[in-house]
C-alpha cells in the first residue's frame, strides 16, 4: 500500500479489525519513511448483476441509484440512516446470493418494496406508486386497505 502522504511503497499495518458486520476490515498502517499513520478499508469486490429494464436494455447495477430512490421515498420520514444502510445491505445481498447474472427491474423493485414495506409503510406506499404507475385514487386505496390488513 502506497503512503497517501509521501507515496513510499514501504507501509506496515498496525492494526485490523473487522467493521460492517464483517464485511469489512479496517486496516490502520503507519508509513515506513515518513511515519505517518492512515486507515485502509478493504471489502471484497462481488460481482452485482446486470439490470434488464423493461424496454430490455441492459445497464450495470447502480448503488447510488438504489439509494438516491429509496431516499426519495423515504424523505421526511422518521427512519434512521443505519436502518436504510442495513436495507441497501439485504437488497445487495439478496441478488448477489441469487447468483444470476441479470436481474430484472420488476424483481429489483419488488425486492425494494420488501425492504421499504419493513422499514416504513408510508415509503413503501410512496415508492409503490411510482414504481407500480398507479392510475387513481382507488389503487392508493386498495394498497392501504392491503397494509391494514396485515
Amino acid at each position: 500500500m502506497r503512503c497517501p502522504f509521501c507515496a513510499a511503497q514501504d507501509t506496515r499495518v498496525l492494526d485490523s479489525r473487522l467493521i460492517s458486520e464483517g464485511d469489512q476490515v479496517r486496516r490502520r498502517r503507519e508509513c515506513a519513511v515518513c511515519k505517518e499513520r492512515f486507515n485502509t478499508f478493504e471489502m471484497a469486490e462481488l460481482n452485482m448483476p446486470r439490470i434488464i429494464k423493461r424496454d430490455g436494455t441492459r445497464v450495470a447495477f447502480d448503488e447510488t441509484k438504489l439509494r438516491s430512490g429509496m431516499l426519495k421515498a423515504l424523505e421526511k420520514r422518521p427512519v434512521n440512516s443505519d436502518a436504510i444502510e442495513m436495507a441497501l445491505h439485504n437488497i445487495k445481498k439478496t441478488l448477489m446470493l441469487k447468483g444470476d447474472h441479470e436481474i430484472s427491474t420488476q424483481e429489483l423493485g419488488e425486492n425494494i418494496m420488501k425492504e421499504l414495506k419493513l422499514l416504513d409503510h408510508v415509503a413503501y406506499v410512496r415508492f409503490a406508486s411510482v414504481y407500480r404507475s398507479f392510475q387513481d385514487v382507488s389503487e392508493f386505496t386498495d394498497m392501504i386497505e392491503d397494509l391494514k390488513k396485515k
